[in-house]
């Protein structure tokens, strides 16, 4: 029975993540003006994509939407798995794999959401969102960096990369290195996603 009860935090983790991930809150908010992501532009149901067609004020609901869906899933994780932390670390011990599961499975659901037809977008903000979660103080060193490069280059996008890229480098100052291989892996599904969209965009 043990382990039917150890599987239980995995499930709760995995498919509420998962649903979490689905809202496809680019969708929602570029229909309340009229359009679709998924057929303009890069035709990526994403922040960037809905910024470019509306600015930044509009775009804004989708930067904060994609992002909580990550820190939402990182949080059922988190409570699934006993809400295990350390400071200042983050998560620990028997929290880690619900929380990193929860995480994967939001990614997973953004990119490939049950509420949008499977036609999802590229999980960045999703996974920055989780890893607040996951090593808050990494978080806030990635925001910290996103800022500095943005204000010296005048370029939020060079930021973000700096920041986002920065991420498993900044864990590595509070956790062990297993967990930065975890955020590592988490990543891979990122760049998953951005080589599916490569694919799909080519001309047959």
């Amino acid at each position: 029975m043990r382990w039917k009860e150890a599987m239980v935090p995995l499930l709760v983790s995995v498919i509420g993540g998962y649903l979490l991930g689905s809202v496809p809150v680019a969708v929602l908010v570029a229909r309340a003006h009229g359009f679709d992501p998924r057929e303009v532009g890069d035709r990526n149901p994403g922040f960037w994509n809905v910024r470019r067609r509306l600015g930044w004020r509009a775009a804004v609901p989708v930067f904060a939407g994609d992002t909580l869906k990550g820190t939402l899933a990182g949080l059922l994780g988190l409570w699934a798995g006993g809400a295990h932390l350390t400071w200042p670390g983050g998560v620990s011990g028997d929290s880690v794999l619900p929380v990193y599961l929860a995480v994967a499975a939001a990614m997973a659901g953004h990119a490939w959401p049950v509420f949008a037809g499977f036609a999802g977008g590229r999980s960045v903000l999703a996974f920055v969102g989780g890893f607040a979660v996951i090593c808050p103080p990494g978080f806030l060193l990635g925001v910290a960096a996103l800022v500095a490069v943005a204000v010296v280059t005048r370029s939020f996008a060079i930021g973000a990369r700096v920041g986002v890229f920065g991420i498993p480098l900044f864990q590595l100052l509070f956790a062990p290195v297993v967990y930065v291989a975890g955020t590592g892996l988490l990543m891979c599904l990122i760049g998953l996603r951005f080589g599916q969209a490569a694919r799909t965009s080519r001309p047959s």
